[in-house]
């Protein structure tokens, strides 16, 4: 096994991602990805804390994109407009993304599992709470960041679930406004 050598990380995330595609996610275990990936499974406990995290480890760089963008917004947006910037600094998160098949073969491992559907709305819903926080330290009442926040994050989920599904290269942030626009004009 290729201990030294670099990219370790990479070649298991790649790893990982295959044999949650086949055999699945349930069927996976620890050592079946590290000896994909050409690495002991003590690298692999260096990189992750187990075979979740895989899917779920850029979630806190996630969130403090989404933060810094809603915190960094011109002081005269409302508070729908600072949340539809943090959900587009998110967009542009993944967008750009060396590995451009990462997000949408994330998805599928998350989606052909329950347990794993069930953490990524738990991390979505962090995302949402605490981007209330945000908006509220800017001067939004609790129940304008709530629904502002939560807003923001359901045009965000429709927005990625389109643009992982779609045969086309699409653009993410410009979904995240259309989606953004959809809700303002129900309402």
């Amino acid at each position: 096994m290729g201990r030294w050598e670099p990219g370790a990380r990479e070649r298991l995330v790649e790893a990982a991602l295959d044999l949650f595609a086949d055999p699945g996610f349930e069927q996976t275990t620890v050592a079946d990805i590290a000896a994909r990936a050409g690495v002991t499974e003590r690298t692999f406990f260096r990189h992750f804390a187990d075979k979740r995290e895989v899917l779920f480890a850029g979630s806190n760089e996630f969130q403090a994109g989404v933060l810094a963008a809603i915190e960094g917004a011109p002081a005269g947006l409302s508070p729908l407009e600072a949340a539809e910037t943090g959900m587009e600094a998110a967009a542009e998160f993944l967008q750009s993304r060396p590995d451009v098949d990462f997000p949408r073969r994330r998805a599928a491992a998350i989606a052909a599992n329950r347990s794993l559907q069930e953490r990524e709305l738990l991390k979505l819903a962090t995302v949402a709470t605490e981007s209330a926080r945000a908006l509220e330290r800017r001067g939004a009442s609790a129940t304008e960041a709530a629904v502002a926040a939560e807003v923001a994050m359901a045009a965000f989920r429709l927005a990625f679930e389109r643009w992982v599904t779609a045969p086309e290269a699409l653009d993410l942030p410009a979904l995240v406004r259309e989606r953004v626009a959809a809700f303002r004009a129900l309402t």
